[in-house]
């Protein structure tokens, strides 16, 4: 195994804007080939034995200093172990508002690199996120025809990337076209010299098929920073001589019940619930106006969830579709609803882990967030992959002293049946 020293630093690290995208970045990155650690928050000791961290923040719909202030300490750890390219994780959808986090993290972080010019492109064809003329798309329709335009926190109304980040950054924003990024790294590379030297900061690069991110991996070989979904990952770890390996996602062997965890309200996890419903597998619904009310809902759902764990998973879950949604904001504010549901699934979550659950699926990038933290996880060991985009990881739950197979799953990521087939794929 790979020792990380001055002399053998590490060969990428990586900061993502929240949790399941961390991981998200961490399963590409062990696919191709790399040995990865993905810790949750800034670590206060080295990490050896690997050849990339992924140091994941919870900083996507934060007020923008401070994702930009969070963004810059885990650069400032990442260097002190020798990393000498970097990579700002982002959403394969560009979650984002005018006013960041984006952008203004971007900046932040180039300007502390003291580079002049990256590489952004939120593209996973893999996993249905394609780029054609500064465009993104979501399968087949544009960022704005799909469910990202009802995002609670982050509504996705404009699919033109290069209009989004420019209302983000100060610096100017450019466009490298597929006409450029199919014939490969050399017109690549040479797209970006002639951007930068007349004087843009970012270019959005298109990317329809996953050899156009293996062209644009090849052509960042030597680029300090890029900012991107997880797709770029993939064309990465060649320039270092690594190929996919077997012996890079494996876990130790899991034990204990399964359960769910779910606080997505995207479309894909919608489907994901009520696919799990019509097999006739145990789920309660987590009201928010509940909460709200001062009902003690957490206890009320593991008192109904600890008879029922074993070998079938539970699922405990408040996805809901958009419109009832917006009602329960309309009533306690986008902010305090999503608080309050965090929170709430983030303590069943430990309760269930305290109760025997080995086996854990959470769903939504927020909800997992609040997960992890409840459960005292510091690092997550990166495993095989379920779905592109999430794999099982296991890590050590500190808070419940137990260790724990868990798989943090975005909202728009999973087949329909991904709360089934993630436990049988895993046996």
């Amino acid at each position: 195994m790979r020792t990380v020293t001055a002399s053998n630093p590490l060969l990428l690290g990586c900061i993502a804007d929240d949790f399941t995208g961390a991981t998200d970045l961490a399963n590409n990155l062990v696919r191709a080939g790399m040995r990865v650690v993905q810790t949750i928050g800034v670590p206060r000791e080295p990490v050896t034995g690997v050849d990339a961290v992924v140091v994941a923040l919870k900083s996507r719909t934060i007020p923008a200093a401070e994702a930009v202030s969070q963004s810059l300490e885990a650069l400032r750890w990442l260097q002190s172990q020798g990393c000498r390219q970097f990579y700002f994780k982002v959403c394969s959808t560009f979650d984002s508002t005018a006013q960041g986090n984006i952008g203004p993290v971007a900046e932040a972080l180039l300007e502390a690199l003291g580079a002049p010019f990256c590489c952004v492109t939120p593209a996973f064809p893999e996993n249905g996120r394609t780029v054609f003329k500064g465009h993104l798309f979501v399968g087949d329709v544009l960022l704005s025809d799909s469910g990202m335009r009802n995002h609670p926190l982050t509504p996705m109304t404009d699919a033109n990337l290069v209009r989004v980040m420019q209302a983000q950054s100060r610096g100017r924003v450019g466009l490298i076209d597929h006409s450029v990024v199919r014939g490969g790294a050399a017109p690549i590379h040479a797209r970006i010299q002639q951007l930068q030297a007349e004087g843009y900061r970012f270019a959005i690069v298109d990317a329809i098929a996953d050899q156009d991110l293996m062209h644009l991996g090849r052509a960042l070989a030597d680029a300090p920073m890029m900012v991107a979904g997880s797709g770029v990952a993939i064309g990465l770890p060649q320039n270092h001589g690594l190929s996919t390996s077997h012996e890079a996602a494996a876990l130790p062997k899991s034990q204990g019940a399964r359960a769910i965890v779910s606080g997505s309200c995207s479309v894909a996890t919608n489907k994901q619930v009520a696919d799990f419903i019509q097999k006739g597998l145990p789920a309660l619904a987590v009201d928010p106006l509940q909460i709200a009310a001062g009902r003690n809902i957490v206890e009320e759902a593991l008192a109904w969830a600890r008879p029922k764990l074993g070998s079938d998973p539970v699922l405990v879950y408040s996805s809901a579709p958009p419109e009832s949604v917006h009602a329960v904001q309309q009533q306690l504010g986008v902010g305090d609803a999503g608080a309050m549901v965090e929170h709430a699934l983030a303590a069943i979550a430990k309760g269930l882990v305290d109760a025997g659950v080995g086996e854990l699926i959470v769903a939504g990038g927020e909800t997992s967030g609040a997960a992890v933290q409840a459960l005292g996880v510091q690092q997550l060991r990166i495993g095989p992959q379920i779905d592109p985009g999430v794999p099982w990881c296991h890590a050590n739950a500190t808070a419940c002293g137990r260790n724990v197979h868990v798989a943090l799953k975005s909202g728009n990521f999973g087949s329909t049946d991904f709360f089934t087939k993630s436990f049988r794929q895993l046996a």
